[in-house]
């Protein structure tokens, strides 16, 4: 029998680096980098590794890559970060290096995990954005870049097609989407998110995305019941718009609701702010032509256009009152009072019912609209 210490080493045995990781330790003789690339081309042509293999490869160049110089950390980010068999590890070695390097992994790595955008951001480079235009992102990592609270890194994440928006990510995206309107505009022309999903931008999104979005809330909104609209508002409303005191119009109207008084600043478009008061008429109960009577008196600007009058009019028809309240609960990010603050139950069935008709009937019928005053322009809603 041959003696086995004479015999050749298998093919298929890993290749025994020791010699060279030696030579590397010798004073004022440096191929380390000589070595990385080596192995690198090694490991990149092979027809096939195994684990042991690829163990081998990852120790070496974790080892090595944070002690070459910059030219050989490029080439070797060039081999490898496309690479898909290269070891997660070896890729947040390159990573952590920042610079070109750094973006080189980024660009060019087939999935960003965790641990490599952690890598990717350790030396605090603002690069998060270019991260998060990144295709096939991870969901960890949609999330944790959602976290961020950045609007160029919201933007790049809702840009991003190549990613799946949902859960968590893509609320806190819609929530902030509610007062950016470019950001709302790429989420609601995303094709992945639901109308369900973006029913707190219903102010941004375009006629035909509104009806989508109003459709979904008006199948939902028709299984709650709907609190009886304050008595009388309609009659304060009409008044004080006839008066033209915005902002006593508007504190009414918002303590109707039970909002904030400021809820009209949600958004800064004008026009879609006069549409965020249209739903709140519709919402707080008011009749057609008291809300008709409000588009002709409260702002001449818009009284003066036929065709806003008439928008406004479609919107009024169009919602639903169940559906409005909701619509303005999305958008606000805040539920609405089941009743007026100051209105007090009054069953509309039973004995106390039949004690309020008669002479009380009377009273409860809408009293006729104020005379339209002639007045010059007056402020602006909102």
């Amino acid at each position: 029998m041959r003696n086995p210490i004479l015999m050749p080493p298998s093919v298929d045995a890993p290749p025994d680096l020791s010699g060279l990781l030696e030579l590397s330790r010798i004073e004022n003789l440096d191929l380390k980098p000589v070595i990385l690339r080596v192995q690198t081309d090694l490991f990149v042509r092979a027809p096939g590794r195994d684990r042991a293999e690829i163990e081998i490869f990852e120790s070496l160049a974790c080892g090595l890559i944070p002690r070459v110089d910059d030219e050989t950390a490029q080439v070797v980010a060039n081999k490898l970060a496309a690479f898909p068999e290269t070891p997660s590890s070896v890729l947040e070695a390159l990573a952590i290096r920042g610079g070109a390097v750094r973006d080189t992994v980024v660009k060019l790595a087939p999935v960003l995990s965790h641990r490599l955008i952690e890598a990717a951001l350790a030396d605090g480079s603002d690069i998060a954005a270019r991260i998060a235009a990144r295709v096939g992102l991870s969901r960890e990592a949609v999330d944790e870049l959602s976290r961020e609270g950045r609007p160029e890194i919201d933007l790049a994440l809702a840009a991003n097609v190549g990613i799946t928006l949902r859960g968590a990510a893509l609320a806190r995206l819609v929530s902030r989407g509610r007062g950016v309107a470019e950001l709302a505009r790429l989420l609601l022309a995303r094709p992945d998110v639901s109308a369900a999903d973006l029913v707190p931008l219903y102010l941004h999104a375009d006629p035909i995305r509104r009806e989508v979005i109003g459709r979904t809330v008006e199948a939902t909104a028709a299984l709650r019941p709907c609190p009886p609209p304050p008595r009388g508002l309609g009659e304060t409303l009409t008044g004080l718009s006839a008066a033209q005191d915005v902002p006593t119009f508007i504190a009414a109207l918002a303590d109707s609701l039970g909002v904030a008084h400021d809820f009209l600043t949600v958004v800064d478009d004008p026009g879609a702010r006069y549409d965020l008061l249209t739903l709140g008429l519709r919402a707080a109960g008011l009749h057609e032509e008291e809300a008709v009577y409000i588009f002709l008196t409260l702002n001449q600007g818009v009284a003066r256009s036929a065709e806003r009058v008439a928008g406004l009019v479609r919107l009024f028809r169009t919602v639903s009152r169940p559906a409005s309240r909701d619509l303005i609960a999305a958008i606000l990010d805040t539920p609405l009072a089941e009743r007026s603050r100051s209105e007090a139950h009054q069953p509309l069935h039973g004995p106390e019912a039949k004690l309020r008709q008669g002479p009380e009937r009377a009273a409860t019928q809408r009293p006729p609209l104020p005379m339209r005053p002639l007045r010059a322009t007056g402020a602006e809603a909102g």
